[in-house]
């Protein structure tokens, strides 16, 4: 039987997501079916979770996993109560944290994903917004105020890589598609030259790119393999012609694309 596995925050719940999948991925024989309950801000709430963790520990084999990033201290301690194996995130880092600083944590609901700094949300906000305006292409007389383009054929993930990087960094993320024609002109496309500095490539291999094709357009010239090898390969030899740095996609996610493009282009954060 799938293993049992409940997220509970009085916030978004992101962080506690994200950190108990990440230790979940360790455990890629075991299947989990996880339940999320996010915005727990009541004892009432808690304890109705409570009753469902409770009612799964009667049927399953074994007791469910619960990780809570919860702040209430009473709800804490329904939390704990219940007939599960709790991981409180809090009690894990917070504490030891608290030690070893000399002061107490304000203990703050939500702090990780609210709103926080203005200045600070309002960079991301612009940079979401510069990102999606300078999508596909678009644009191209205002490359000068990016911080990075990112270059390479339809489908191989430059869209979802520039979004995440103006979301999680703020940066200032544009996008340019090699279409057959710049492929074929042996350099650069003209709006691109005065901004070489800023460019990375993204290529991906053929048979994937077929894939994501045939699911977008089923049984064109544009899904065909025998394009997708055409344009890759051309691609791959315009990255090398300029000097232009590159990565394949082929097998990362969208966050190990953007943590390679960061590092190998040692572009700053704004946040």
């Amino acid at each position: 039987m799938p293993k049992s596995v409940f997220y509970l925050s009085d916030g978004t719940g992101i962080t506690v997501e994200t950190l108990g999948n990440t230790l979940l991925t360790q455990f890629e024989q075991v299947e989990f079916n996880k339940q999320h309950f996010p915005y727990l801000n009541s004892k009432d709430k808690v304890q109705e979770i409570v009753q469902q963790v409770n009612a799964i520990c009667e049927t399953d084999e074994s007791l469910p996993l619960v990780f809570s990033t919860i702040v209430e201290p009473e709800s804490r301690v329904l939390v704990k109560s219940s007939n599960a194996l709790v991981f409180d995130l809090f009690d894990i880092f917070i504490g030891p944290i608290e030690s070893k600083l000399g002061i107490k944590s304000s203990r703050h609901i939500g702090h990780s994903h609210g709103m926080g700094n203005s200045d600070i949300y309002k960079a991301r906000i612009d940079s979401v917004h510069y990102t999606l305006d300078h999508d596909d292409g678009a644009k191209i007389n205002n490359f000068s105020s990016s911080d990075i383009i990112l270059l390479g054929v339809s489908r191989c993930g430059k869209t979802p890589t520039c979004l995440y990087l103006a979301l999680n960094y703020g940066t200032r993320a544009a996008n340019y598609p090699l279409t057959p024609e710049d492929l074929q002109m042996g350099g650069l496309p003209q709006c691109l030259q005065p901004h070489r500095e800023k460019i990375f490539g993204l290529s991906i291999n053929p048979k994937r790119l077929q894939q994501i094709r045939q699911e977008r357009r089923p049984n064109s010239r544009y899904a065909e393999l025998a394009q997708c090898q055409t344009e890759t390969r051309n691609a791959e030899a315009l990255f090398q012609q300029e000097n232009v740095p590159y990565l394949n996609t082929s097998t990362m996610s969208v966050e190990e694309i953007a943590t390679h493009i960061l590092q190998k282009s040692k572009l700053k954060r704004r946040f």
